[in-house]
């Protein structure tokens, strides 16, 4: 299967999975725990108070030479909105991929989700550990901080909305 005839089969329509493709044109699911919707809500709230141009997306399907994943949270500038907004996958990654780790993902998988955004174009990948603690890459490797988003915070508190 290839993206676009996902995207299109009605089987497939409003599963509580996030659906991803190998590069072998098979399915990958991962079931969502509640944790995890607050963490990437919770990012993109983040993300769309510290950076005032471009685009905040959740859940975007990005081409990789492992097939189509899903980054959980993205920053894409307008620049390449223009190339992407209208594609059934992006053909280049936004600058910033955000991942939150699952219980179903290993740091393995997360890995090698952050070298396929990079590979794809990404300046920066993001990954929130189930504790909500983030750790930043670029090209480079581990930084510090986003380049992007300098102020974002390195943790993600639980704490609810008075």
């Amino acid at each position: 299967m290839n993206w676009q005839e996902i995207c299109e089969d009605k089987n497939l329509q409003n599963l509580p999975f996030k659906i991803e493709l190998n590069k072998w044109g098979q399915i990958v699911m991962s079931p969502a725990k509640v944790i995890h919707s607050f963490y990437q809500g919770k990012i993109q709230t983040l993300l769309e108070s510290s950076l005032t141009t471009g685009i905040i997306m959740p859940e975007l399907a990005i081409e990789t030479t492992d097939g189509v994943k899903v980054a959980d949270v993205v920053w894409v500038s307008d620049e390449r909105a223009d190339i992407i907004l209208d594609e059934t996958a992006a053909s280049i990654a936004p600058e910033i991929c955000v991942e939150v780790k699952s219980g179903s993902n290993t740091l393995t998988e997360m890995l090698e989700k952050k070298a396929l955004y990079l590979e794809a174009g990404a300046e920066e990948v993001w990954i929130c550990d189930k504790k909500g603690k983030l750790y930043f890459y670029n090209s480079q490797g581990p930084t510090e901080h986003s380049v992007r988003s300098p102020d974002f915070p390195k943790q993600i508190k639980r704490k609810r909305r008075n």
